[in-house]
């Protein structure tokens, strides 16, 4: 990959709604090479950044830089690129799976080839498919697909696991490894923690419009909590709970958050650790539950972006194996 200077540089970005500002004075640096995971409660503006980012929307106010080249005024340059793969997007319905695939990879001057890019995604066996015929699963990895067969050297995904099973997921992110590896920079937006945590780089925690948090996943991890501010409880049980036991977990006094980390382990957002633990106890004995450890430690990622965010008042939410205490409003949708 070629180049010099930050993959992505945005200064000071203003995007309104009806004289709402959904983006507010956004500042985000990108370099060459990494992985950028944006985190945000839904409603935070990261689907509107990525947009204006990909050139798909003017901004109000600010500068975008994107691989040293303006998105609006250069695009037919970046097509060449940037691989973009939107939050919603589809084909025409007769088309082929690996017909698709190789339509796209036919803009580029050395793509990958499609047959290997359909079986990194796991759709090899559908090659022969029309489009029409896939699920949602299947035409998220689709348009994966067509975003890096042209080895790109910007991908900019959004949500790119959305409506992916944990298998489809993991090879997503052997997949994104793989990229960046040979250099390509990855910016993607997700609402998954774990996935900003086992992949990124770096975190972008964004909230109401504005960045709050920069940084990589054990540096937002580093900040020593203050009495009063959120910290984790790792429990680990002999067997797994059953499931109407999760949100009961949830409800105890100072828990803010479950999250289920598989099998018998589960990690608990809690404020005021001490209460914490006396009522976990007593949870514990009224269930007849004997715990083979329980740990306390400092902020986990998923406490740091509760800590920073309004998504503490978000009801549960099964897809990111979390349970949250009921609190607040449910958001409003993701812009």
């Amino acid at each position: 990959m070629s180049g010099t200077g930050p993959a992505i540089r945005v200064s000071g970005l203003v995007k309104r709604y009806d004289r709402r500002a959904v983006v507010d004075g956004l500042d985000l640096t990108v370099e060459r090479g990494e992985i950028v995971a944006m985190l945000g409660p839904n409603g935070a503006g990261k689907t509107t950044t990525v947009e204006i980012i990909e050139g798909y929307r003017h901004a109000d106010a600010g500068a975008v830089e994107v691989l040293g080249l303006d998105p609006q005024a250069d695009r037919a340059t970046l097509r060449a690129k940037v691989g973009v793969m939107l939050q919603r997007a589809d084909l025409y319905n007769q088309i082929g799976v690996l017909e698709a695939v190789r339509l796209f990879a036919s803009f580029y001057a050395a793509p990958l080839s499609p047959g290997m890019i359909l079986d990194q995604v796991g759709l090899a066996d559908r090659a022969g498919d029309r489009y029409r015929t896939l699920s949602g699963g299947e035409r998220q990895r689709l348009n994966l697909a067509l975003a890096v067969v042209g080895r790109p050297e910007l991908a900019i995904l959004d949500e790119p696991t959305a409506a992916m099973d944990v298998a489809a997921r993991r090879s997503t992110w052997d997949l994104l490894r793989a990229l960046r590896a040979e250099g390509t920079t990855v910016l993607l937006t997700t609402h998954l923690i774990e996935e900003a945590e086992a992949l990124a780089d770096r975190v972008a925690i964004i909230d109401d419009g504005r960045l709050v948090a920069f940084g990589t996943p054990a540096e937002l991890r580093s900040h020593e909590p203050n009495p009063g501010e959120l910290r984790t409880i790792r429990l680990q049980l002999a067997s797994a709970l059953a499931p109407d036991d999760v949100p009961s977990l949830a409800r105890i006094p100072g828990v803010t958050a479950v999250r289920l980390q598989g099998g018998a382990s589960y990690a608990l957002v809690v404020v005021e650790a001490g209460e914490a633990l006396v009522r976990l106890s007593e949870w514990l004995w009224a269930k007849r539950l004997e715990p083979r450890s329980i740990e306390l430690g400092g902020e986990s990622l998923e406490a740091v972006f509760l800590r920073l965010t309004r998504e503490s008042g978000e009801p549960t939410d099964s897809d990111r194996g979390i349970a949250e205490a009921p609190s607040g409003d449910p958001p409003e949708g993701d812009r």
